[in-house]
């Protein structure tokens, strides 16, 4: 049956004669087999028949299709649970499913499904059974992905306060290049929503004809107006999550153009603005939840007054209004305003180079700033509070204030006071930021900050590299919504978790795997065929101890489909906040690796037996025909 429904399937392409490479890649994409073009034209070359040049037979096809397709180590399952070795009944596919791939509760109705869905051939299909096509298909699919198809969709519980999750948060959102010459873009706010991402960062400058403006301060990164930014998100706000959406506002303008946002805000964004507590409730002793916030974008920004005001205000249409606001500010290393440029021409710097002029002074000054009151009053649950210390936040900071903490700053503490710190963060959102001579928008590892519990912490989502795959890896969980409760030990606010001493709160993970093989991986960019010499690294983020990198073998000259079979071992202390991230590099030299693929994932959302593994590129777009093959176990 096999063999008829193939050449039923591509005798019509076949009716003038034989095909050329292209009419066999368009075959391949009709019959739906992902592929690279270096990889086929490879195999192409490989079946050609010297004297009839560049076109292939009927049966040279069915050659490049079994080369592609039919993978030994499919293969080899597959005759494991099928009696002939040609067709696998539905008793069969679940005792696959139960010993092999873990699913205890597969049953005759799983088995149809995947029968259905994954079996191409109608007679076989018909006798719910599966054959080798089918079976392919299936193991291929994202179903057998590493990645627990229950995590692809919300399932964690969306109805604690705000402060109890994981956000995925940007910084420097409307950059999409460096931050000293580079240029300010829509983009940066459309991607960054696409992706899931549920706090922005807006930088808000006078403009001219009152009209305020998004930029790197202080630099030469080229400027957008403030109200298009608003209406992008306003478009984009909600297509990727319906949980709410922070605006945490950098806001360098006057009073007058404060109230120029203000109007943006309220008249683009309209009822998704949140303006006042939600249900009329003025009880501010306990943050709201996401579940609650559907939908709603909340303004993160200096305030002045109390809600009540505001709230008598609101009833009362009043322009013009301002308050002073005064703090005091000491010249840390970290503040999130870059200080402004100099050119300097001194002999020992290159011609024209940048740097930062810090102030000479230390010392505490207390800075006036008018706030419009217009503005003011559209925050509620996100005020932008001053950190102090955490003995001063736990004296006096209300739930709906947060702290911006820079990440020097934020290191120090989690080095010194790492208890303190998630104390503070049981309580209130705290947002982590990257310092500002990172020139080239570099990003840090956020893992050290998410192991104290820090809420927000912002990566420049512009900057590819292994911080932004981690960020990527770890919201792919719950749906991708943005949003990631955080461990029991890490919202409890009498919890004595610390990330250097996990003492009771550890729950030990055995992990087993065993990487089998690649398939259609990127050839090295020094490749001129389709070759490469590809090695994995298989690397765990989390607390401490278990930080952890093991590096399998070199296979030789085969990025078509290399075989490992290695097994590799792991045990993990706390599972809950461990990241695993499989790289696919190729050895150029024995110093030098060129990055050929990646996936990330949290720990907790593997699934267990036999599976793919999905590889992305260096910006984490998906390569399509190119993934891993590993078995996968832990107790």
């Amino acid at each position: 049956t096999s063999h008829t429904w193939f050449w039923n399937l591509i005798q019509n392409d076949f009716k003038t004669g034989n095909i050329d490479l292209e009419g066999c890649m368009r075959l391949l994409e009709k019959m739906q087999i992902p592929f690279d073009e270096e990889h086929v034209k490879h195999v192409f070359k490989k079946t050609v028949d010297k004297q009839t040049g560049q076109i292939i037979s009927m049966d040279d096809f069915k050659a490049i299709y079994r080369a592609l397709v039919h993978r030994p180590e499919f293969q080899e399952l597959f005759k494991a649970y099928s009696s002939d070795g040609k067709i696998l009944p539905d008793t069969q596919l679940i005792k696959f499913l139960v010993k092999e791939q873990f699913e205890t509760e597969a049953n005759e109705t799983t088995a149809l499904e995947i029968i259905m869905k994954y079996e191409p051939i109608d007679e076989v299909r018909k006798k719910r059974q599966m054959s080798f096509e089918g079976f392919i298909r299936y193991m291929s699919s994202e179903e057998c992905s590493i990645f627990k198809s229950q995590h692809r969709t919300v399932y964690q519980d969306m109805n604690q306060p705000l402060c109890d999750y994981f956000i995925s948060s940007s910084h420097n959102t409307y950059l999409i290049a460096d931050q000293l010459m580079g240029p300010s873009h829509l983009w940066g706010y459309t991607s960054a929503l696409l992706k899931g991402c549920r706090c922005l960062e807006i930088d808000c400058w006078d403009g001219t004809n009152n009209e305020p403006i998004v930029y790197h301060g202080h630099t030469l990164t080229s400027k957008i107006p403030f109200r298009s930014v608003i209406h992008v998100i306003d478009k984009y706000a909600f297509m990727s999550s319906a949980y709410p959406l922070v605006l945490s506002l950098e806001n360098h303008c006057s009073p007058k153009q404060q109230e120029v946002m203000a109007d943006c805000l309220k008249n683009i964004l309209g009822d998704k603005l949140l303006s006042s507590p939600i249900g009329g409730e003025i009880d501010m002793t306990r943050l709201p939840s996401p579940e609650a916030l559907k939908f709603k974008v909340l303004i993160k920004n200096k305030k002045t007054g109390t809600i009540e005001e505001a709230l008598l205000r609101m009833e009362d249409e009043y322009h013009g209004e301002t308050e002073d606001l005064s703090e005091s500010v000491s010249a840390s290393d970290d503040t999130d305003e870059t200080q402004p440029l100099q050119r300097t021409r001194t002999p020992t710097k290159r011609r024209g180079e940048y740097r930062f002029s810090h102030l000479p002074q230390k010392k505490s000054k207390v800075k006036k700033a008018k706030i419009a009151l217009a503005l003011s009053d559209l925050v509620v649950y996100t005020k932008s509070q001053k950190f102090v210390s955490f003995e001063h936040s736990l004296e006096h900071q209300k739930c709906y204030e947060n702290n911006s903490i820079g990440e020097s700053q934020a290191r120090k503490l989690v080095r010194h006071s790492a208890e303190e710190f998630i104390a503070h963060t049981t309580r209130f959102i705290t947002r982590i930021y990257p310092r500002g001579t990172r020139m080239s928008s570099s990003n840090y590892n956020p893992q050290e900050f998410w192991n104290v519990g820090c809420q927000m912490v912002a990566l420049n989502f512009q900057t590819p590299g292994t911080q932004m795959e981690l960020q990527d890896g770890k919201f792919l969980d719950n749906g991708g919504c943005g949003y990631v409760l955080k461990p029991d030990f890490l919202r409890d606010r009498n919890t004595t978790f610390t990330p250097q001493n996990v003492g009771a709160y550890s729950k030990p993970m055995s992990l087993s795997i065993r990487l089998i093989s690649g398939h259609q991986l990127p050839p090295s960019s020094l490749s001129k065929t389709n070759k490469a010499d590809p090695l994995v690294q298989i690397e765990i983020f989390g607390v401490p101890e278990d930080q952890a990198r093991k590096k399998s073998s070199v296979v030789k000259s085969n990025a078509l489909s290399p075989k490992w079979n290695e097994t590799f071992s792991f045990n993990i202390q706390v599972p809950e906040l461990a990241m695993i991230r499989f790289c696919v590099e190729d050895e150029v030299s024995l110093v030098n690796n060129e990055f050929l693929g990646q996936y990330t994932l949290p720990v907790m959302s593997l699934n267990t037996g036999y599976r793919n593994i999905p590889l992305l590129s260096k910006e984490g777009i998906k390569l399509e025909s190119a993934s891993l093959f590993a078995h996968v176990w832990y107790y």
